[in-house]
């Protein structure tokens, strides 16, 4: 197999983008059967590997990018992966969590609202396909912050003195 065209193989996440039904979403999916394990790495390790997944996606969803001849061609999904981890980082190590942020990411990440869609809009090459997927996963990861302080709020017993 020529070099080149692994590296696209890995920004298609192995084939999952391959999918002809939503290639990001099945993606995403599988991608948390990755977070499960990474969930247990203490926070600034797993805030490494998000930061190594995103640098090292700037050139490989580029490079795919190129050979593909598309730009943020639908079956380039290693982007995915930096967002959903990004998303994940600050949630319990819950099935429940998990895909929670699933969720409110591909929602971020499909309707591409304010800095999402401006990220997706005015960057090109590798990093415009790396950054809105970020900025997707950064506003997942302030929703799900927000619900799990509002829970743990609720959660909270209350003082009647």
């Amino acid at each position: 197999m020529h070099p080149e065209s692994f590296l696209v193989l890995l920004a298609q996440g192995l084939g999952a983008g391959l999918s002809p039904w939503a290639p990001g979403t099945l993606a995403s999916l599988l991608f948390l059967l990755l977070w499960w394990p990474l969930a247990r790495l203490p926070r600034s390790r797993y805030l490494l590997v998000v930061l190594v997944v995103a640098a090292a996606g700037v050139p490989l969803c580029g490079l795919a990018s190129q050979a593909l001849g598309i730009h943020d061609a639908g079956s380039v999904v290693w982007d995915e992966l930096g967002g959903l981890l990004l998303a994940l980082a600050v949630v319990p190590r819950r099935p429940v969590w998990g895909l929670a942020g699933f969720a409110v990411f591909r929602f971020f990440d499909v309707l591409k609202p304010g800095p999402v869609g401006w990220a997706d809009l005015h960057l090109n090459g590798g990093l415009g396909i790396v950054l809105d997927d970020l900025v997707a996963g950064a506003l997942a990861l302030v929703v799900l912050s927000a619900v799990g302080a509002a829970l743990a709020t609720m959660a909270a017993p209350v003082d009647r003195d």
